[in-house]
């Protein structure tokens, strides 16, 4: 599960400010070591009980602009710091089940009961409230493929709750967590280590019961300019596409081509020779998710071609 940090209760509340600067001039996220170093400053940041609420009236008084402008997270963030390359910091707000938000919204919007790994690691820290639950399982990332309804070893650690105060430490493709609502609004801050390759590495959802990967959290708009290369690319997307399908570095990416590929095959039984030839690759989650989407098209071939039922 996720690292507790113990964080010695001494230096008094910093202002966000002063926490950008700092990590401007020294934060490494490449090093998880280096990330606990960081937990203190996270901890006196949360200390400061005047800040997000001068950050929020400051956003009011503008009409939100500077969410609208650069917060590219749902609703529920508000996008403390972004411009950054290597990290960024963000405030999550966590409803109960009882508040309207949670009433009107569902809990899809804000992951409860969806339970998923990261691929970045980061820092969060209790802010106000209770804060939310969380069933906690770690894996073996390297030991997954990374297709839906593989199966994966998930090991149940424990139940605990993000209280205000408290520093963990979420340690990527490693710690999975369901979340579940706090008795009442809670909010947590985070310091999130970035990468330009985090499009390319897998964050996954899970299904606790049977134990199997449910598919993909992260998204990538790259997968949609693949497919709509190879629509209305002509000659030149025809190209792009097949250089994706065979060359990219990412394996998920490299599906995306051959689906890409697929998609202009003329015929049903065409379209299911070309996932045939991407699942004779030697690269496993590409090869198992060629292998999947060639046994949905078959399965759907009736329908397909014009006869049968809607599948």
């Amino acid at each position: 599960m996720p690292l507790t940090i113990d964080c010695a209760e001494d230096g008094g509340a910093i202002e966000l400010a002063e926490l950008v600067e700092s990590l401007d001039r020294d934060f490494d996220p490449r090093d998880e070591a280096a990330l606990v170093q960081w937990a203190p400053a996270l901890r006196r940041l949360a200390c400061n009980r005047r800040f997000l609420g001068d950050l929020v009236i400051e956003e009011l008084k503008q009409h939100c602009f500077g969410q609208s402008r650069s917060n590219q997270y749902s609703a529920q963030v508000i996008l403390l710091h972004g411009a950054s390359k290597n990290y960024l910091i963000r405030a999550n707000f966590w409803p109960a089940d009882t508040d309207s938000v949670f009433t009107n919204s569902g809990a899809k919007p804000f992951f409860y009961g969806l339970p998923h790994d990261h691929n970045f690691s980061f820092l969060t820290a209790g802010y106000l409230g209770p804060g939310y639950w969380s069933d906690y399982y770690e894996y073996d990332y390297e030991d997954v493929l990374g297709y839906p309804g593989e199966t994966v070893d998930l090991r149940f650690v424990e139940r605990s709750q993000l209280s205000a105060g408290k520093v963990m430490l979420y340690r990527k493709h490693l710690d999975v967590h369901s979340q579940l609502p706090p008795e009442s609004l809670s909010v947590s801050l985070n310091i999130l280590a970035m990468s330009p390759a985090l499009e390319f590495q897998e964050q996954y959802s899970f299904d606790l019961d049977s134990s199997t990967v449910t598919g993909f959290v992260n998204r990538s708009g790259l997968e949609t300019l693949i497919r709509l290369a190879g629509t209305f690319g002509g000659g030149n997307g025809a190209d792009l596409i097949d250089h994706v399908a065979r060359r990219h570095p990412s394996d998920r990416m490299r599906f995306a081509g051959w689906r890409a590929k697929a998609a202009q095959a003329p015929d049903v039984d065409s379209r299911i020779a070309v996932y045939e030839e991407a699942a004779r690759s030697s690269d496993g989650q590409l090869s198992a998710l060629a292998r999947s989407e060639a046994a949905r098209v078959r399965e759907c071939r009736p329908w397909l071609i014009g006869g049968g039922t809607a599948c």
